[in-house]
């Protein structure tokens, strides 16, 4: 029977697993096994964050990746509530993402990580592209919060440009 613990208290942010890899390092007598999460978070009102956490054992990992999600998060303001104000491209790595705003009812068009992310920031009409070639989802992911970066409207997480791309 699970006993009631009043300081427990649920997030107000919904989580995302987006990948999970087993890391090995080589040591004297064998291999060492780590786990390397990347755990994107959002509030689906505008705020995003995209964290990576390494650890021994898979809980600690996402633990730790929820952690670094939080301390970068950036928030961005929706246009009528659901789509972003204008068109943007970002790069980061090997990978580059364009997103554009839809109509109203369109849905959201996006593949892979990038999704994710766009639907944690509570982004409901928008269409998404991955340009580079990487299938890799934590740079994709990161991609896509650049590119959330470069909108005019955006706050935390760097500054905010003017929006030429």
């Amino acid at each position: 029977m699970a006993r009631y613990n009043p300081s427990f208290q649920k997030s107000e942010f919904k989580e995302k697993v987006l990948d999970l890899r087993r890391v090995t390092r080589v040591v004297a007598g064998g291999k060492r096994f780590r786990f390397r999460a990347t755990v994107a978070i959002g509030d689906e009102k505008g705020k995003v964050g995209v964290g990576i956490g390494k650890g021994l054992d898979v809980q600690s990992a996402i633990a730790k990746a929820k952690t670094d999600a939080k301390k970068d998060m950036l928030t961005i303001k929706l246009k009528d509530g659901r789509t972003i104000s204008h068109e943007v491209s970002a790069k980061y790595s090997a990978a580059k993402v364009l997103i554009k705003p839809s109509a109203a009812g369109k849905g959201l068009k996006a593949g892979g990580a990038v999704r994710f992310v766009l639907s944690l920031a509570g982004i409901k009409d928008a269409s998404a592209k991955c340009l580079g070639r990487t299938p890799n989802k934590l740079t994709n992911a990161m991609a896509a919060l650049t590119a959330l970066k470069k909108l005019k409207f955006s706050s935390g997480g760097g500054s905010a440009s003017s929006g030429k791309n």
